[in-house]
């Protein structure tokens, strides 16, 4: 049988101390005094601890870099998360090296994966918010530092992610408050894990209400799709209040339901989310639901730089869910029916 190499959890046990402080001691941080670094260094040699490459790589300094694989996209979620990324490398020492792939498939994320590792990448991280793109990180060796974002929660992958789910309760529980019977919602595209989360939000808190679920319409992420659904929907003289998967669906159903003289909020409320920066300009402003972009980008590479400094597999349970927040403004109201 054989015998488990000690891991820096085992340090930190031994010594008494996180394994954050094992992890700043490795990296020869300078805010760790005096007595607590003897401590740990004696634990280390006790246990005959050796940092597996990529944590040898990133204290000696022969690796400074992260791979981090996303699509080639300028949807406002994923170049936000990526943008938040690459500032919150910077500021930990850290310089990024991005994997973009057209698609993101099987094989366009295994080939960007592959082009990271023979860089010789301290660790990656993967914006992976479709189903297909899980299975090729699954079949990564679990040595490897890794952390998904935005991922799927039903994999076993290192996790940070916003929580879809409860940013779609609060729109459509913002929606009800305000006395709407129910909520019609305007779909993200179907093989996306947000989009699934978003309807699972607005779905469970409609039926918790004991409202009327109504069917969903279907689009992708665009203002030109979301115009195509408004046009459906003003059309319908029942439609109070819509719930959008994001601030372009959004853009366009404000166009469409203007265009056929359906005023918002009088006639119809509109609720969005992810509160890109012109939703407040927007007419009327936009309420809508606020990612924390930035607190995903720390929380993961927090997580990615625990797996570099440890050894062993340590992957499982490591998963971060962080909320949004509902920013409210003036496209939606009390119905004046």
């Amino acid at each position: 049988m054989t015998t488990r190499a000690p891991a820096m959890t085992d340090v930190a046990r031994l010594a008494g101390v996180s394994h954050q402080t094992v992890s700043r001691v490795l990296n020869g941080h300078p805010y760790v005094s005096d007595h607590t670094r003897l401590r740990v260094q004696a634990a280390i040699t006790e246990l005959g601890y050796r940092p597996n490459g990529a944590a040898r790589a990133l204290v000696t300094g022969q690796s400074r870099v992260i791979g981090v694989v996303a699509q080639n996209t300028t949807l406002y979620g994923p170049a936000s998360l990526l943008a938040a990324l690459e500032q919150a490398a910077a500021e930990a020492g850290f310089v990024v090296t991005i994997g973009s792939v057209g698609d993101l498939d099987d094989q366009s994320i295994a080939a960007a994966v592959e082009r990271h590792l023979a860089h010789r990448v301290a660790g990656i991280i993967a914006i992976a918010p479709v189903e297909s793109a899980g299975d090729a990180l699954e079949r990564l060796p679990r040595s490897i530092p890794l952390v998904t974002v935005d991922g799927d929660p039903h994999r076993s992958l290192p996790l940070v992610t916003v929580d879809q789910v409860a940013g779609a309760r609060e729109a459509t529980q913002h929606l009800l408050d305000l006395g709407h019977r129910t909520v019609w919602h305007v779909t993200g595209p179907p093989n996306w894990i947000d989009s699934a989360g978003r309807i699972e939000g607005w779905r469970e808190t409609l039926l918790a209400a004991g409202a009327q679920v109504p069917p969903l319409i279907p689009a992708d992420w665009s203002a030109s799709a979301g115009f195509q659904a408004g046009q459906m929907l003003a059309r319908m003289p029942e439609v109070t209040a819509v719930f959008a998967a994001n601030d372009h669906l959004a853009l366009g159903v404000l166009r469409a339901l203007h265009e056929h003289g359906r005023r918002v909020p009088q006639d119809i409320s509109v609720v969005g989310f992810d509160d890109v920066p012109e939703a407040g300009f927007f007419i009327p402003p936009l309420t809508t639901v606020r990612p924390d972009f930035k607190a995903v980008a720390r929380m993961s590479l927090d997580l990615l730089l625990s797996q570099i400094a440890d050894s062993g597999d340590h992957r499982d349970g490591l998963r971060q869910t962080i909320a949004p927040t509902l920013i409210v403004r003036n496209s939606a109201s009390a119905p004046s029916i």
